[in-house]
């Protein structure tokens, strides 16, 4: 599939990181509308993607450089063999309905994105599992939810992928209880209009957006070209915040030699951007 998807996302203009695994496809691409169009009816085409699910949002300029159309073993990288989101997953909660499950003090919320996501926001009363990647969320669920096998739990990620996998984990482990926010936090912040919303902050999105806020427009974190964290309007005000040279967060790195070459990169970005108008 990969070589005909490239082609057809080409074709329609559009760029953006596409993943294809034997569990499906995710990812997140930019262009028209009428591209994404094109690009959408071309892979509803193939029976197996017919009821793909999207979620839209607007930016000013295309925020991916390049089209990727990548193969992986997993779409979000697990590593537990047999964990098949493909025949059961926890019960799908629509966003008009997940906060009540927030305000419900018996019910367990989890945030199964890692913690470099969880850092610029949040859903209210959500608990973090503190993980760097998601290979280490079943280590968390053996520390931290072994014995709760059947309180009600609810979980939630960026687009509702990571969630398929995770909730088929837990029913996997003996939880009984599972729910997972359908769509994602990216489908509520869509949906639920911001004077209900239960969110705090702004979310992570893997482009150069950086972050979203409600209705989906840009937020106001940037990434650290340095090191690639992503930052707070906060952390931005750092003094060890410097743009395209260091943050808080790699600023014990910054050698002479390192500024020389991170201040010879910028420039050089600056050259292509002026070059490209």
């Amino acid at each position: 599939m990969q070589a005909p998807i490239r082609a057809a996302c080409a074709e329609a203009g559009v760029r953006g990181t596409l993943l294809l695994a034997d569990e499906g496809i995710n990812g997140t691409i930019a262009g028209s509308a009428a591209g994404i169009d094109a690009v959408l009816a071309y892979l509803r085409s193939d029976a197996r993607l017919s009821a793909l699910d999207e979620k839209r949002s607007t930016a000013p300029s295309n925020p991916f450089p390049r089209l990727r159309v990548r193969l992986k073993r997993e779409i979000v990288t697990m590593g537990v063999p047999g964990v098949d989101p493909r025949k059961r997953v926890g019960s799908y909660v629509e966003p008009e309905a997940w906060n009540s499950l927030l305000e419900d003090p018996d019910v367990l919320v989890i945030d199964t994105r890692n913690e470099y996501e969880v850092k610029l926001g949040t859903f209210r009363h959500a608990r973090s599992p503190g993980t760097e990647t998601f290979r280490e969320f079943p280590a968390y669920v053996e520390r931290e939810l072994k014995g709760q096998e059947h309180r009600p739990i609810a979980m939630f990620c960026t687009g509702g992928i990571r969630c398929e996998k995770a909730t088929a984990y837990l029913l996997d482990q003996g939880f009984d209880n599972v729910h997972h926010l359908h769509g994602g936090i990216l489908k509520y912040l869509e949906t639920v209009p911001e004077a209900e919303s239960l969110w705090q902050g702004e979310c992570y999105v893997f482009d150069e957006r950086v972050t979203v806020t409600h209705a989906l427009t840009p937020g106001d974190a940037v990434q650290c070209e340095a090191c690639g964290e992503p930052l707070s309007a906060a952390e931005q005000a750092s003094p060890q915040f410097e743009a395209d040279i260091s943050c808080p967060y790699c600023i014990d790195e910054l050698t002479p030699e390192r500024r020389a070459a991170l201040e010879m990169r910028r420039d050089q970005r600056q050259r292509a951007r002026t070059a490209n108008g």
